[in-house]
């Protein structure tokens, strides 16, 4: 037998229920390749948690992986956390089965003594965060596989301070779960000294909405265009229960629903991926501001940590910002308010991913504020909130090219709730200016200089695709390209040399060219693709994008 064989075989013998070892015969029967796929590893709880298609096997989210990550998240805590009293956070999103992976996190860490906060229905991934630190937990847990497609799910572990789990508490935490073998090894039921299971609900919105709201920056400009015209849509995710909410509170009238992507659904029947990202997620709510003249659509992922929106160009066409020009147009404006108040001074940063676009960093060097690269993915960016905190700093904003931003250290991971609140409050003190979103981003163009960025993202499923990707970042390194565009290559920064860049070490490489281009090729940590981040300079921006496309895909 082959090694995935024998795998397989030990869930037909072993104390497995008997729906799952008929999954497994079936499969086996009829899916050969599904069947070797689901068995050829173990899904790797990497320095983020678990994510993966669900299903049967030993590489698939299902009640026992789960069961057996939770068991190691669990043995951790227990030996390097002190106190009477450890507690957990655990919340879900919309997809299929969320809620029953987290009630199952929820008894292992209970059956472990440790006291579970969990809420009762499904909330988004920045409130998570901000129960963390509100409950005083060690740890959060969110069953979320974020935007990927509706065969994903996953999960996700946040630290004492609400961001996610970086080092070294990451990599003891997935030294602990490799230990966990086999499903007898976890707690699965609650014994004699099992912690308690808690609900929580609506009293944690209250004070998570109250926060946010207290970050405001331009209220009387809302109240003079709170009749500003905004389509939401959840995507059929966790935003719905709180984004709509929130811009109410903010004082916004006219929040207009995309009634069939107001359902909370894993199968996101209305759309071929829920991921802002993709242009074609915002189809229906673009069809409905094309219906209603709204001014601004906005959209969030399952989990409500990412968030797309589309404005009206001075034509009145309905055009889509990507996270780029999101996150410039937010801290510019956050930036230009916070002087204007008379909040800058010492202290106070920005922080963005190195794929991010460098117009921030142009953006932050004209208004006096340190901005802080760091490598791709928000828990760096909490990272250094966390740093600077301790030495008394003060986090004005941050984001990445990904659709995720976060205002304010309140929530430490991407937070849609407060992004949406303050898109509607720029467009709103925007046209309190005589400018719309669209005429306020090509300001800021004419002021710093137009730039554009581009990414593509190759798909390699499954065995060969893993490997296909690993041979890519090998080419690239052996046979770096000698120029972009025609201008030449000036810099390459290979980020598997930590002593090199300062940062920690990632399968990332960067290339540098003399016209100050950037092209930037890194594996995803979390979805079977290889990624291609493209940024141009210039009045032919957009010529040099498509031409870095071709040259490298």
């Amino acid at each position: 037998m082959k090694e995935f064989e024998l795998k397989a075989q030990s869930w037909l013998d072993g104390d497995f229920d008997q729906a799952t070892k008929m999954q497994v015969l079936k499969l086996r029967n009829e899916d050969p390749a599904g069947f070797e796929d689901a068995f050829y590893k173990n899904l790797e709880f990497g320095t983020g948690g678990l994510r993966g298609i669900m299903g049967v096997g030993t590489n698939r989210m299902n009640k026992y992986t789960v069961g057996m990550a939770t068991q190691g998240l669990a043995n951790y805590i227990l030996k390097n956390c002190s106190g009477d009293d450890l507690r957990v956070v655990i919340s879900y999103d919309s997809r299929n089965n969320s809620k029953e992976f987290a009630r199952i996190a929820a008894d292992v860490l209970s059956a472990n003594g440790i006291h579970v906060f969990i809420f009762d229905n499904i909330r988004p991934t920045p409130e998570m965060s901000y129960a963390v630190r509100l409950k005083k937990a060690v740890a959060g847990i969110m069953i979320t596989a974020s935007h990927n497609p509706k065969e994903y799910n996953g999960y996700k572990v946040s630290w004492s301070d609400g961001g996610q789990v970086t080092a070294p508490v990451d990599k003891a935490i997935v030294d602990e779960v490799a230990k966990i073998t086999d499903p007898s090894m976890v707690k699965f039921e609650a014994g004699l000294h099992c912690g308690e299971i808690e609900s929580m609900g609506a009293d944690v919105d209250e004070l998570y909405l109250r926060d946010l709201l207290s970050l405001r920056l331009s209220p009387e400009a809302v109240a003079a265009h709170s009749d500003i015209k905004i389509v939401y849509t959840p995507l059929h995710g966790c935003g719905v229960r709180l984004v709509p909410e929130i811009l109410r509170r903010s004082g916004f009238t006219n929040i207009i629903h995309v009634p069939e992507q107001d359902i909370s659904d894993g199968n996101f029947p209305t759309v071929i991926s829920p991921n802002p990202e993709e242009p074609a997620a915002l189809q229906l709510a673009i069809q409905k501001a094309e219906e209603t003249g709204a001014d601004i659509v906005i959209g969030t992922d399952p989990d409500a940590d990412r968030v797309g929106i589309a404005v009206r160009d001075d034509s009145g066409k309905i055009v889509l910002f990507n996270g780029n020009q999101t996150a410039s147009m937010l801290t510019w404006y956050i930036l230009n308010r916070w002087k204007e108040l008379g909040k800058l001074g010492e202290g106070k940063y920005v922080v963005k991913t190195i794929v991010t676009t460098e117009l921030i960093t142009d953006i932050c060097k004209s208004f006096g504020v340190p901005v802080y690269n760091v490598l791709t993915g928000f828990k760096y960016i909490a990272e250094v909130v966390k740093r600077k905190e301790a030495e008394g700093g003060e986090f004005i904003c941050g984001g990445e090219e990904s659709y995720g931003f976060n205002v304010g250290e309140f929530v430490r991971d991407k937070d849609a709730p407060v992004s949406c609140m303050m898109i509607a409050e720029c467009a709103a003190w925007a046209a309190s200016k005589g400018l719309t979103l669209y005429q306020l981003m090509q300001k800021i163009y004419k002021d710093y200089g137009y730039r554009k960025e581009g990414l593509v993202s190759l798909v390699r499923k499954g065995i060969s695709g893993a490997r296909e990707i690993q041979q890519i970042m090998v080419d690239m390194r052996s046979n770096p390209p000698a120029e972009l565009c025609g201008s030449p290559v000036t810099k390459v920064i290979d980020y598997l040399e930590p002593e090199k860049t300062g940062q920690p070490k990632s399968n990332v490489l960067q290339f540098f060219d003399e016209a100050g281009d950037v092209v930037s090729i890194r594996p995803s940590g979390t979805e079977p693709k290889i990624k291609f981040y493209f940024g141009a300079k210039g009045d032919d921006a957009d010529a040099k994008i498509e031409k870095l496309k071709q040259q490298f895909t």
